[in-house]
């Protein structure tokens, strides 16, 4: 198992049995947008401890402004300092940079992935992992969710978490019907939520204002979430629980995706018919 960075310097072997919530994201900065929930959830919680798992290198992000000319090692040294310091900030129990080029992620042949996650999952045991959702446009990001259901697959019960959440990101869960999504509620974490986007300059500096765009898909959440109750909270995040796709190896990952699809596709044409004369 890699070794990770932990920013208490517990020992390791402590360091990793107390890690409750785990998310494992493509890059750096994904953690802190879409598993923001159990991070804001064990920030200085007693019984309660986030660990992070960043799969990519960074060496493929944009870039611009102040980061226009970095070399892709420049820009993999500055992601890898960013990753490193948002653990810190959000009190990680663990944090593991794997640094792996987005196109062996990719590839499902011999993706490195599958026998990592495996080790770090078993070394942790968490409750809940946060990872991508299926359906989001980023091939990466899909590609790390394939190699976390593989690998939760390749694990034995006892070490499955009690639930698997696939988070928005590059494409946002609001189409899914409300019974089948998984509202995490971000509210009354500004602060953290704050000093944790404010890390990653490289990013926001570097030409993808994602702080003003998560923060925004929040609220926007929040809002639009149920259209005849009021707001019962200021901030959610959305996930597909993906937590059938590890109890079941039998069930097929595109046809779990596409039936959430299908679902939604049935209840829009059913509305339509509904109100047409």
């Amino acid at each position: 198992m890699p070794i990770p960075d932990i920013p208490d310097n517990t020992p390791l072997p402590k360091a990793l049995a107390r890690i409750t919530h785990l998310g494992i994201g493509a890059h750096a900065d994904d953690l802190e947008f879409m598993a923001f929930h159990g991070i804001a959830q064990c920030h200085q919680s007693p019984n309660h401890w986030f660990g992070g798992v960043t799969c990519s290198d960074g060496s493929g992000c944009s870039r611009s402004g102040p980061f226009a000319n970095f070399t892709d090692d420049q820009m993999k040294a500055a992601r890898a300092k960013e990753q490193t310091q948002a653990a810190e900030v959000g009190k990680y129990a663990a944090q593991w940079q794997l640094d792996y080029p987005s196109a062996a992620i990719k590839d499902s042949a011999n993706s490195p992935l599958v026998p990592e996650l495996s080790e770090i999952i078993k070394a942790t045991k968490p409750n809940t992992i946060y990872t991508h959702n299926l359906a989001d446009k980023h091939d990466t990001h899909v590609a790390v969710t394939t190699a976390v259901i593989a690998a939760l697959r390749s694990l034995p019960e006892d070490v499955h978490p009690e639930q698997l959440l696939g988070c928005e990101m590059w494409r946002d869960l609001d189409w899914m019907l409300a019974p089948d999504k998984v509202p995490l509620d971000n509210s009354n974490h500004d602060n953290l939520a704050k000093e944790l986007n404010e890390v990653f300059q490289s990013q926001i500096s570097g030409g993808k204002r994602y702080d003003r765009a998560v923060l925004g898909r929040r609220y926007a959440n929040a809002t639009f979430f149920s259209s005849h109750t009021t707001d019962d909270t200021d901030q959610l995040w959305f996930a597909m629980d993906l937590t059938p796709l590890m109890k079941d190896p039998s069930l097929d990952p595109i046809d779990f995706t596409t039936a959430h699809i299908d679902r939604f596709r049935q209840d829009v044409a059913d509305r339509i018919k509904r109100y047409s004369p």
